[in-house]
């Protein structure tokens, strides 16, 4: 009864009591999530003497990490919003069928993924622009790490179901738990033992299998409103699909993440060699500080917009976006300002190699020239998805990177004598194009989509 209690009351209260209570765990939970990305770099950043060229290759293995996110990204992103829908009609049963469904679908996903991913990294990185002197690191790392991408996508396409239950805290909790294990193995295998490469690789799989058995085994106790029951494995394409396409515009802004972490390193390869490369791969890094904030926002709006849809409650809805969109586009400022005065304090974090840093320096003023939008586009776009519309989030998921930036990564350097200056400022022009267009989208469609509500989960 306290855990009905607890989700009927995301349709009654404060929407900025809701909105703290449940943001506030998930965007702490996004911040420890970076070290998992980050801490691996600063550390084989700070190996002697080979340092500066392990921390290009591991960042060669960028695409097939992200690519392995995204596809647990079809379920994390499009199983919970369904679920919560389900959950604010009153359909326990049907939010419960999407849970074990979207189980199967990542343990198929993980088998598939790992398979590919191990046999053709080699061939894969060279397509990514490693070089002779960067590919053994990148293999090293990108083989040990897809072994374990069953954690991974157990991790990210379940934990938002915690979430979505108004568990948040204990949400954050997953990444708390793993971003730790990994905080103390990393300095033991790569520098203790005398790992490196491979043992940032290892620290990292075990920190995310013991986070994938906290999910479990939240999802199967007895505080979960939501279980894992075994007859709800079996796959439902009625239950399914829906999960699938809405979670295809997530999938597809992770997963061009990839084609864009490609795109970049094959064209910086090309006019500025592995310093480049190097400088992205900190950019890259720095970029998630502002990301992976805005998404732990919107992770915590989503059961709240989601829920209210679902019930109803229109006005709720408008004031957990308001709160959500405020959120979000303040944020971005903020971290706008503070890497355009400090960008020497962000690239130094990552190396000690003094051309790479003043490298680095240079190209992320460029870069981040208009991150400050993304505040704008993140909270809309994923408004979208908590609403349940999978058509127009998967087109504006494309419009920023698949229509916009990769092809400027190509096109802009025939237009300056700066190649790598060119391959740069094609993020910014991107970043404003795309957030103007997604919040114009959003505020013409928002009232027509209340006043319409939701089909029946």
């Amino acid at each position: 009864m306290a855990q009905a209690a607890a989700m009927t009351d995301m349709g009654s209260g404060s929407i900025r009591r809701w909105m703290v209570s449940l943001a506030m765990p998930a965007v702490i939970a996004q911040i420890i999530n970076l070290l998992y990305n980050i801490v691996d770099r600063i550390y084989i950043g700070h190996i002697a003497g080979i340092g500066t060229t392990a921390l290009t290759g591991v960042g060669l293995c960028m695409p097939i990490l992200t690519l392995i996110n995204a596809f647990a990204m079809l379920c994390g992103a499009g199983g919970p919003p369904r679920a919560a829908i389900a959950l604010g009609q009153g359909n326990r049963k049907g939010a419960e069928r999407i849970l074990g469904n979207c189980l199967t679908v990542l343990i198929g996903l993980a088998v598939v993924l790992t398979a590919f991913f191990f046999a053709f990294a080699p061939q894969l990185l060279w397509l990514f622009g490693a070089s002779d002197a960067t590919l053994p690191y990148a293999v090293s790392y990108a083989r040990i790490y897809v072994l374990g991408s069953i954690f991974t996508l157990i991790v990210m396409g379940l934990n938002p179901f915690i979430t979505t239950q108004g568990f948040a805290r204990l949400s954050m909790m997953t990444t708390i738990i793993g971003a730790l294990c990994n905080i103390v193995l990393d300095p033991i295998l790569i520098f203790g033992f005398g790992l490196g490469v491979r043992g940032a690789a290892i620290a990292t799989v075990f920190s995310q299998g013991v986070s994938a058995v906290w999910v479990l085994r939240f999802l199967t106790g007895p505080k979960a409103k939501l279980k894992l029951r075994r007859e709800n494995l079996r796959i439902s394409l009625p239950v399914i699909t829906p999960c699938l396409a809405l979670g295809v515009s997530t999938f597809v802004m992770m997963s061009t993440e990839s084609l864009l972490s490609i795109s970049f390193s094959a064209s910086l390869s090309r006019y500025g060699g592995d310093l480049a490369v190097g400088a992205m791969t900190i950019i890259t890094s720095v970029s998630q500080l502002i990301s992976m904030p805005l998404q732990g926002v919107c992770q915590g709006g989503q059961p709240l917009i989601s829920y209210n849809f679902g019930a109803g409650k229109a006005d709720r809805v408008r004031r957990a976006f308001r709160c959500q969109f405020s959120v979000c586009v303040g944020y971005a400022g903020l971290f706008w300002v503070a890497v355009m005065l400090f960008p020497h304090l962000f690239a130094a974090i990552f190396s000690t190699d003094q051309q790479l840093i003043d490298y680095t320096v240079w190209a992320m003023r460029i870069y981040m020239a208009g991150i400050f939008s993304s505040g704008f586009q993140t909270s809309c776009q994923q408004s979208f998805v908590a609403l349940s519309q999978a058509v127009v989030s998967l087109l504006l998921a494309c419009l920023r990177k698949l229509i916009l930036l990769i092809p400027l990564i190509f096109i802009l350097p025939f237009f300056f004598q700066d190649k790598v200056f060119a391959v740069f400022l094609a993020e910014p022009v991107s970043d404003m194009l795309a957030a103007a267009v997604t919040v114009t989208v959003f505020m013409t469609r928002f009232n027509r989509i209340l006043t319409q509500g939701p089909a029946r989960v």
